[in-house]
């Protein structure tokens, strides 16, 4: 009988939600199931995984840092083909978000696909980002033609993949695209992200007939950020019939992303190849002429807007085009901060003050400071290997140094979180912001350690390698 009934929970067909709550409230006991775990939704059962959502992303990375390796135990142990819980964000804040800007504004005007009560109404597109205000250089500018050539002549390239840095114009670029499209066309642009909360909207409300048609009727198909659909495997199943669904029907698809195609991890091949069989250009890193040319109109369009009343000398202009190189986001960035310093001490600063106003950002590019620099000089401050720190061990010792190289990189770097996971590791991103949270947490009580993170910032600012004592 008991070899029965092991049998009936272990291949029970669907997971049964509410007995897995039983066997989480046993294991972690009611006051953490109370705080954490009862908040858990359950939307969808696939072949391998299950697909579970959450009210905050919050609450999802600290469930997915410490309970969901063990959740996943309990699940299997009912249903040992599941492999994988895929952990998400419940949309219904998003919804009335977007049922309140729907209720006063008015879409009749524009021809781009929306379909009511859509979560990615808010990312409609922006007018004011075209193809006059994209400012070119040698970096950009085969992007930028073959973007221009893709809205005079759709299915020119198909499809076009632009890939670069963070704050490098991709987003402009495609926002371009879809201005010039749209009056003719059917366009549908969206950020992978929002995607994948419609996707997930969609299986919660059994309509994914309707998600389907309506992406799969656009004349044009734009998404941006690619790379946020790593690893969400139903999605892009989805993604990937939707992709060639729009080929065949001649639709033309621009997509943007962080790096190359053959780059993107936890990515179908197929998808991979898609995007590879299409016109694959990087915006490279702006040099010095882009820079100058996009800090003297953005200083023009200010002294419109001021009445003359600012004005930043050829000397700070073209110290911020020397100095400022990560990317175009941080230059416009750093413009702006002039601009508070001028208007709050009604002066406009000079040499000597913009660089105290720009400190922090002078430092980090100046010095070049790197994760591999970090992670060197984190090592040798406390007297353990690379290798230690990189790998999967969890001793108290190398947990320490680990989480501060982590929370180093994110304040002293421009990474975005999963970069930063994939330079110790390929951690995941909640990996990475539990750790910087620990760190912050830390620094709260523990003066040694604020006196010692301090140290290594000022270290690895000025790259003084040499200097940390054995």
């Amino acid at each position: 009988m008991e070899n029965k009934n092991l049998l009936n929970k272990n291949y029970q067909s669907k997971v049964s939600w509410e007995k897995i709550q039983i066997e989480m409230k046993e294991k972690f006991g009611k006051d953490i199931f109370e705080s954490w775990l009862r908040k858990i939704s359950f939307v969808e059962e696939f072949d391998n995984y299950i697909l579970l959502s959450v009210s905050t992303r919050f609450i999802r990375d600290w469930i997915t840092s410490r309970y969901l390796d063990q959740i996943l135990q309990i699940v299997k142990s009912y249903k040992p083909e599941i492999n994988r819980i895929e952990l998400s964000l419940d949309v219904k804040k998003e919804e009335i978000i977007n049922d309140a800007h729907d209720r006063n504004t008015n879409f009749s005007k524009d021809n781009i696909s929306f379909i009511k009560d859509f979560f990615f109404q808010y990312n409609r597109i922006d007018p004011n980002r075209n193809f006059d205000n994209f400012i070119t250089g040698s970096s950009n500018k085969l992007a930028f033609e073959a973007s221009k050539k893709v809205s005079e002549n759709m299915s020119h390239y198909n499809p076009l993949y632009i890939y670069g840095g963070v704050g490098m114009g991709k987003t402009h670029l495609l926002n371009s695209i879809g201005l010039k499209l749209k009056d003719n066309n059917k366009v549908m642009f969206i950020s992978a992200e929002r995607f994948m909360y419609q996707f997930v909207k969609s299986i919660k409300s059994n309509d994914m007939v309707k998600f389907k048609e309506n992406f799969r009727n656009s004349d044009a198909l734009l998404i941006d950020d690619i790379q946020f659909m790593n690893g969400k495997e139903a999605m892009q199943e989805e993604f990937f019939h939707t992709f060639n669904a729009l080929l065949d029907k001649g639709s033309q698809i621009i997509v943007s992303a962080d790096r190359p195609p053959n780059k993107l991890t936890r990515m179908q091949e197929r998808i991979k190849s898609r995007f590879s069989g299409g016109l694959v250009i990087d915006i490279q890193q702006s040099d010095y002429e882009l820079r100058y040319k996009i800090i003297k109109l953005k200083t023009e369009d200010l002294r419109k807007y001021y009445s003359n009343q600012l004005n930043i000398s050829e000397e700070i202009q073209k110290f911020l085009s020397r100095e400022i190189k990560s990317s175009i986001r941080e230059l416009v960035g750093a413009l702006n901060r002039i601009v508070s310093f001028a208007r709050i001490y009604n002066k406009t600063p000079n040499l000597s003050e913009t660089k105290i106003v720009l400190k922090d950002l002078l430092n980090v590019s100046e010095n070049r400071v790197t994760t591999d620099l970090i992670q060197s000089l984190v090592c040798k401050f406390y007297k353990i290997s690379k290798t230690e720190m990189l790998s999967s061990r969890r001793s108290r010792y190398l947990v320490r140094p680990r989480q501060t190289a982590i929370y180093l990189t994110k304040i002293l770097t421009s990474k975005s979180l999963p970069e930063i996971g994939r330079d110790f590791s390929n951690r995941d991103h909640t990996t990475v912001i539990h750790s910087i949270k620990t760190i912050e947490n830390l620094k709260k009580n523990d003066p040694e350690l604020c006196n010692n993170i301090d140290t290594l910032k000022n270290q690895i600012l000025y790259n003084k390698l040499d200097e940390i004592q054995h």
